[in-house]
């Protein structure tokens, strides 16, 4: 439904980037009533000011791209909102949010200095300002979430978000031109500094983070996918930059484990996405006016259409959370209402020189968004974990709102104390480099297919049970020579003897909850496969069902194990591995997996407790860490090991 249009001065597509559509600017400033987007990307002493026609579509694969080739297929800006992941199947409250579509039809490109000096520079007056869920409200959903949720397996880390509120005196148009001002002079190291203005759709913003993007190379054609999670937030203290504190915080775990899980998290999605599973590039910083995170650089090749790209990589787990679908569900349950484009992404399609579409995608955060009756709204969000201190992350919500707040007014900007480069102190690069000393080098260069002797020709098939690390899995398993289907559990027969390994997989949740039909489903699925005698290996929570099934005990963790790694012994071999669990298989004192149990089993266990970290067993195994994690860094020698027993071993104690 088309739904407004801008006159067309200029031919559709992507014009010359050094010839300007004259006055298209000053006829926004002036108050022409258009729709626009003005966007600077990261460090570019240009800005691009655009206007068009705008659309509303239903899906993605709607956005009207034009026929691959076509000379006069335009570029498109995209505004997705959050309510889109229902296209993956995954819940969202639905506020009718529409996904809409900016049809360029007119561009202009302008130096920095000019549009700076063309923008309004008038405060935009804000009255009755507050945040949505108050300080002790939100430290009580802190608890509430950690308790209910982290607590009881449904995931590793779940983003949770508040707003402030308040209502403008001026129109949209003019609120956010100010604001991009204001964003532009005041706000440093954005990917996308931006202002967005359709019919009841208004916004500006100083986004930090790259979704996705897609780019051709023009020698090759090859096209390279990239994905930029960025997480661990370092607040720039008041009494200014010192190299010391931020070393310090380089070390703190949480901020540290924060950021590998969801590279874990966006390494599910570019196995999807890429045929070469993808390679961590990194870690670096992103260092902005009041804020500093840390981050790394994912890459891949694919072949994908853009916008098939963006279905299967929506949304950030650095603004959802881990893993990806069980994250939905929880911020349903938690946040108070809709997310609106929170969250979501700016997509920019621009026709490329193979006659086909480059993609750039930054996440929708750190950004104002006001409608026709000037409702104002600032969202912001903390990353949960399992050791999250309440206060600390009600103070990281109000941070990263605060970059946004100055530009609106709300809070005074601070006076720039002596400027810092944080990258380059004595001591940062070494100890960004040192997190990957930990990391499986697997994910840290090119892979390349090096076939395992028992495991290459085979065939093998992975039940997911609401867990995407069954990609990366996949990807591992192929990568050994293997022929690898993922199947997800809903859709899963009970008996699979058409392959040679069943690979039950992981998922949230309480392996004993019956009532839960993806639970049910499961150990219907490794019952059979057992009881066939038929090759099977179980990976997390399947680990705990076919414990279970073996006669073993499933208890709750006294603390959770959510993106923590571990150096285990398994079967006899130091191994540093990746747990993301709350419950656990026990061993008691005494048992004898030989004798005692539904049959003879192997155990890899942690001495001390009696916790349940592997299995081996005639046609078996079983391994509670994800191995396919990027937090197992001997993961990959792990899984050939215990996916070749499976096909061909027996249990030591037998």
């Amino acid at each position: 439904m088309q739904i407004s249009s801008a006159q067309q001065t200029s031919a559709p597509g992507t014009p010359d980037q050094g010839v300007a559509v004259s006055g298209l600017l000053q006829r926004i400033v002036g108050g022409e009533d258009v729709p626009f987007a003005i966007i600077r990307r990261q460090a570019s002493a240009t800005v691009d000011i655009l206007s068009g026609d705008v659309v509303d579509v239903d899906r993605l694969a709607d956005i009207p791209l034009g026929a691959e080739g076509d000379p006069e297929r335009p570029e498109i800006l995209t505004i997705v909102p959050y309510r889109q992941v229902r296209e993956r199947g995954f819940a969202a409250i639905d506020d009718g949010a529409p996904l809409r579509c900016l049809i360029v039809r007119e561009r202009e490109v302008l130096p920095l200095e000019q549009v700076v000096a063309s923008l309004p520079d008038a405060p935009v007056p804000l009255a009755d300002g507050a945040f949505d869920v108050s300080d002790e409200e939100y430290a009580d959903i802190v608890r509430t979430v950690i308790r209910d949720e982290i607590g009881r397996g449904e995931g590793a880390n779940f983003v949770i978000r508040r707003e402030y509120r308040a209502v403008a005196g001026v129109q949209a148009s003019t609120a956010v031109l100010s604001w991009l001002r204001a964003l532009l002079v005041g706000e440093s190291g954005a990917y996308w500094t931006f202002a967005v203005h359709t019919p009841d759709v208004s916004m500006a913003g100083a986004t930090p983070e790259r979704h996705v993007g897609v780019a051709v190379d023009a020698d090759s054609g090859e096209r390279t996918v990239t994905m930029n999670p960025i997480s661990g937030t370092y607040r720039h203290p008041a009494s200014g930059l010192t190299a010391d504190a931020f070393r310090a915080f380089l070390d703190d775990v949480k901020e540290t484990e924060e950021l590998f899980m969801v590279v874990d998290e966006e390494m599910k999605m570019m196995s999807r996405v890429c045929s070469s599973g993808g390679r961590i590039l990194g870690p670096f910083l992103a260092q902005m006016s009041r804020l500093t995170h840390t981050e790394y650089l994912l890459a891949g090749t694919s072949d994908l259409d853009v916008r098939e790209v963006l279905r299967l990589t929506m949304f950030a787990p650095t603004v959802t959370g881990s893993p990806m679908q069980n994250a939905c569900s929880v911020i349903a349950r938690h946040e108070r209402g809709a997310r609106g484009y929170y969250s979501g992404v700016l997509a920019r399609f621009t026709p490329s020189a193979d006659g086909a579409y480059e993609l750039d995608a930054p996440i929708l955060i750190r950004t104002a968004y006001i409608d026709g009756e000037g409702q104002v709204r600032v969202p912001s969000g903390a990353t949960l974990v399992r050791h999250s201190d309440p206060v600390s992350e009600v103070a990281e919500t109000a941070a990263k709102a605060s970059g946004i707040l100055t530009a609106l007014g709300v809070i005074a900007s601070q006076p720039a104390g002596e400027a810092i480069e944080l990258a380059a102190q004595d001591g940062v690069a070494e100890a960004l480099n040192a997190r990957n000393a930990r990391l499986a080098q697997f994910w840290l260069q090119p892979q390349h297919p090096a076939p395992s002797g028992a495991l290459a020709g085979r065939t093998a098939r992975i039940i997911d049970a609401e867990d995407e690390f069954t990609a990366m899995l996949a990807h591992q398993l192929r990568h050994f020579g293997m022929s690898v289907d993922v199947v997800p559990w809903s859709a899963a027969a009970v008996e699979h003897n058409d392959v040679d390994l069943l690979v039950a997989g992981p998922g949230p949740g309480d392996p004993l909850d019956l009532a839960e039909p993806r639970i049910a489903r499961m150990q219907e699925i490794v019952a059979a496969r057992l009881g066939a005698g038929s090759p099977l290996l179980a990976v997390c929570l399947s680990h705990q069902v076919l414990a279970h099934q073996l006669g073993l005990p499933i208890v709750p963790l006294g603390a959770p194990r959510q993106g923590l790694q571990l150096e285990v012994d398994l079967f006899g071999e130091p191994t540093l591995i990746g747990f993301y669990n709350t419950f656990t298989a026990r061993v008691d004192a005494g048992v004898d997996g030989g004798a005692d149990l539904a049959r003879p089993v192997e155990f890899a266990l942690d001495a001390a407790t009696g916790d349940v970290f592997a299995t081996r067993g005639n046609g078996f195994a079983s391994v509670q860490g994800h191995l396919e994690s990027v937090l197992s860094r001997d993961g990959l020698l792990a899984l050939e090991s215990l996916a070749s027993h499976a096909l061909v071993g027996t249990a030591a104690s037998v």
